[in-house]
């Protein structure tokens, strides 16, 4: 049923698996160095071919400066901020209070309205694209940060809802009991009792959704349009037009985006494996 450990696999296998994992680990970053390295290259060798090779010059802190200070870069990062803070508080403060709901009290159609929370999650974005545009056009939500939070917040919460109801059940329902005998108020049971304990659940979810909703590019293109509201992933590609197919800056920019989710995990990291982990092992 589960995978044999590969310390009790034979000795070929073990030297097979040491010599993939680094090769794969490779594989893996290579993307990420390439861009790395296209972000301290100058324009001239994207113009002569110089794509793989040595950087004729290294123009790092001139390409970076040029992206925080000759772009509209920080405004972008100022929207993906507006944009992804309040929807993982929305989304996370929803599915809270949903999944206490669908994990505690047994009601008829309990199974049902789960079914419904989680139903969205199966739905392919392109399916729907035209009907979320044309239903923020007519709420004169469109090319709006409050738009984007508000759809960011109905898309996210079926899934936060699935994890936090099946983390509740996983709770001693012995509390919730003894709770109740003492006379203490359902919204007592669950500010005091409940909420507490899903800290771990709230901290995992929360670096979820942080880095799902910061490095989402698909909604971000069809519902806003311009520096006004349009978040970092969007607003790379505005290198393309203003300077001409920037490389180099699209590569800057792109570390520059790619660094406050890595950020946000090394930060949660104790906090994140606890919430994942939590309920694994009796």
């Amino acid at each position: 049923m589960f995978p044999k450990p590969i310390q009790n696999s034979s000795r070929a296998w073990q030297t097979t698996y040491q010599a993939l994992v680094p090769a794969a680990l490779v594989m893996w970053l290579l993307p990420l160095i390439a861009v790395a390295i296209f972000s301290i290259k100058p324009e001239a060798d994207f113009t002569t071919g110089n794509y793989w090779g040595v950087p004729s010059s290294f123009e790092g802190l001139s390409n970076y400066g040029r992206v925080f200070f000759g772009s509209d870069m920080p405004r972008y990062l100022l929207n993906s901020v507006l944009i992804t803070v309040p929807t993982v508080i929305g989304a996370v403060a929803l599915s809270c209070m949903t999944g206490f709901a669908l994990g505690v009290y047994k009601f008829r159609g309990n199974l049902l309205l789960f079914f419904m929370f989680v139903a969205g999650n199966f739905v392919p974005f392109q399916i729907l694209m035209v009907p979320v545009r044309d239903l923020t056009l007519d709420m004169g939500l469109y090319n709006t940060k409050t738009g984007l939070v508000l759809f960011h917040i109905a898309f996210q919460t079926g899934f936060c809802t699935l994890f936090m109801r099946n983390f509740i059940r996983a709770l001693p329902f012995e509390l919730i009991e003894a709770a109740r005998v003492e006379g203490v108020a359902e919204w007592r049971i669950f500010w005091f009792v409940v909420l507490p304990l899903m800290k771990p659940a709230i901290a995992a979810l929360s670096v979820l959704i942080f880095t799902f909703i910061w490095n989402d590019y698909f909604w971000a293109v069809v519902l806003t349009q311009g520096a006004e509201s349009q978040p970092v992933t969007a607003g790379i590609t505005s290198f393309n037009a203003q300077y001409r197919a920037a490389y180099h800056l699209m590569s800057a920019g792109s570390i520059v985006a790619a660094l406050p989710p890595v950020a946000m995990f090394f930060l949660m990291q104790r906090h994140f494996i606890a919430g994942l982990t939590l309920g694994a092992v009796k």
